[in-house]
């Protein structure tokens, strides 16, 4: 006998998949899935969220590392990855978009799931949409000037960095 798929066409995103319903028998069976339920998190649909996060960044984005950390003072599951092979590791704080998060909350999140070498500290929130939209929003603790973009000609740098070391005085 077949599962019928949901409204939607995919019987893992259907309506029916949101808020913490498992969407489907490989998502259950799926090793990274079955050890964030294990995890002492008692809101599935921010575990839900976590999975989708991980599996954008891992096969989606071709992320290197990329680890769950559970937190449970915050309650949240928290990923670790690199964004290249060698670059720095980086948090990710999966967030569903229906949940309201306090300006406190943004920082206690923020210094409990940071990274502690992190100068200043950094986490990216992850927030997942009920359609498994995710946008991600990085943030810093304090002001931080931008990096110049990488694909600049070296004339552009140069004025970058007269208008960086202007800005810093």
């Amino acid at each position: 006998m077949e599962r019928a798929e949901e409204p939607g066409g995919h019987g893992d995103s259907g309506p029916g998949a949101r808020r913490g319903r498992v969407g489907g028998d490989w998502m259950a069976a799926h090793p990274t899935f079955t050890a964030m339920m294990a995890l002492d998190i008692s809101d599935s649909s921010q575990i839900y969220a976590a999975f989708l996060v991980y599996l954008d960044l891992l096969e989606g984005r071709n992320w290197h590392e990329v680890k769950h950390v559970g937190l449970a003072e915050l309650q949240l599951v928290c990923l670790h990855a690199r964004e290249r092979e060698q670059g720095d590791l980086q948090v990710m704080v999966p967030i569903p978009a229906d949940v309201l998060v306090s300006h406190e909350r943004l920082r206690e999140i923020m210094k409990k799931a940071a990274l502690p070498h992190d100068d200043p500290l950094s986490i990216t929130l992850a927030i997942v949409e009920t359609d498994s939209t995710i946008v991600y929003y990085k943030m810093t603790d304090g002001f931080v000037l931008p990096e110049p973009p990488d694909d600049t000609e070296e004339v552009d740098n140069k004025q970058w960095k007269r208008k960086r070391q202007k800005l810093s005085k």
